[in-house]
């Protein structure tokens, strides 16, 4: 039989006003009808304990650790979600395609009233500022997973500047969401990361998302006591994680050293192929094996006598033994087995094809030809990739 109980609270839920089954400020005092501060009250009620009610927003493969994690957890005796719904800013993400394959809502950005449906808000390699008034409809904010132990290496690619700097030590971070600007945030939750060495990018940011989904379930578990012991940023450390640009892929020969040149591919080699030039030609360097032993009493001193002048940055050689195009940098030497010049190439085939007179079997005596030039002007251009790296 319904009372003025079960009415109540039937009415609470169709407004939007979840409250737990035996809070007394949400059917008032012995049935009594709530007041106006009381409804307010229900609202806080229906936010202080999770299951949460969920919209997640992400794009890429590191976002949907996250959302897996979030997703595998509902209908469970101890789940932390209630609902889960996403928004994506295409349907041709990871994200959306994993939100279709499992049932969840969808919504495509950008979206605009949310009043009353949501708890909290999860955002993960988004790339899109949130205003204040889309924040303020979570009643307990919005969260952000972040690769870094901020403030340092804020903005769209921390992983890759982690990488290309050579930081020994990295992390994963839960932050709330300020309006308008990214990653500036009070911090709820830091876990450091030790950087295995050698490692690159993509295997960093693979880590990185799976730490930072779990960092982000153990804080839902907790969040109003993670929030009410929030910590705003130490601005003294603070770095950018700019895009990753075609312009950081030129080589500089002069410049840079085998480490700089080993973590500028470890970095984006996978996205962006390390360049020079050849002749005036753009030549992208594949299949990169690191520093080169080059011994003072054999090659390097053959390749002087060859060329009547000791090597200089740029200058390549080929070691036959390994098929290996070898590169003289500011310090010493680096390696790459492949390159593509109209088409990809062995370094055999560069070595016989441009770098070798195959008719005479003479070696070329012209300086040019077995010199890798710095693209000076391309340097220091800041042409941006138009995909967001995280």
């Amino acid at each position: 039989m319904w009372n003025h109980v079960n009415t109540r609270q039937l009415a609470l839920k169709i407004l939007g006003l979840r409250c737990h089954k035996h809070s007394r400020a949400c059917v008032g005092l012995l049935g009594e009808k709530p007041q106006r501060s009381e409804y307010k009250h229900c609202r806080l009620c229906s936010t202080s304990a999770p299951p949460w009610r969920i919209l997640f927003f992400g794009t890429d493969d590191f976002a949907l650790e996250s959302l897996k994690s979030l997703t595998a957890t509902r209908g469970t005796n101890e789940s932390v979600v209630a609902s889960l719904e996403v928004v994506a800013l295409s349907n041709n993400v990871p994200v959306k395609k994993f939100a279709d394959q499992n049932g969840l809502p969808v919504h495509i950005w950008p979206v605009v009233d949310l009043q009353g449906r949501f708890d909290v808000g999860v955002v993960v390699s988004f790339g899109c500022l949130l205003k204040e008034r889309l924040i303020r409809q979570f009643p307990l904010g919005i969260l952000n997973v972040h690769p870094s132990l901020l403030p340092r290496w804020r903005g769209p690619a921390p992983v890759f500047h982690t990488v290309l700097h050579g930081d020994a030590t990295t992390g994963v971070t839960i932050m709330q969401i300020r309006p308008c600007r990214f990653d500036v945030g009070p911090i709820l939750r830091q876990e450091t990361y030790s950087v295995p060495t050698h490692c690159t990018a993509d295997q960093l940011g693979a880590t990185l998302a799976t730490r930072g989904a779990h960092l982000l379930m153990d804080t839902l578990k907790t969040l109003p006591e993670r929030l009410a012991n929030k910590v705003e940023q130490n601005q003294t450390g603070a770095t950018s994680a700019p895009k990753i640009s075609i312009s950081m892929s030129w080589v500089s020969w002069e410049d840079q050293t085998c480490g700089e040149i080993d973590r500028l591919f470890r970095a984006i080699g996978s996205r962006i192929p390390l360049r020079t030039l050849w002749m005036g030609k753009t030549i992208k360097l594949l299949d990169f094996v690191g520093k080169c032993d080059i011994s003072l009493s054999g090659t390097k001193l053959q390749f002087q006598k060859s060329h009547g002048r000791p090597p200089i940055p740029g200058s390549i050689i080929y070691l036959k033994m390994s098929n290996t195009l070898a590169v003289c940098c500011k310090d010493d030497w680096v390696g790459f087995k492949a390159v593509v010049l109209k088409k990809r190439l062995s370094a055999a085939d560069f070595y016989n094809g441009y770098m070798h007179h195959g008719l005479t079997g003479k070696p070329s005596h012209q300086p040019e030809q077995c010199l890798f030039i710095s693209n000076r002007t391309e340097t220091s251009k800041g042409t941006e990739l138009k995909e967001t790296i995280a």
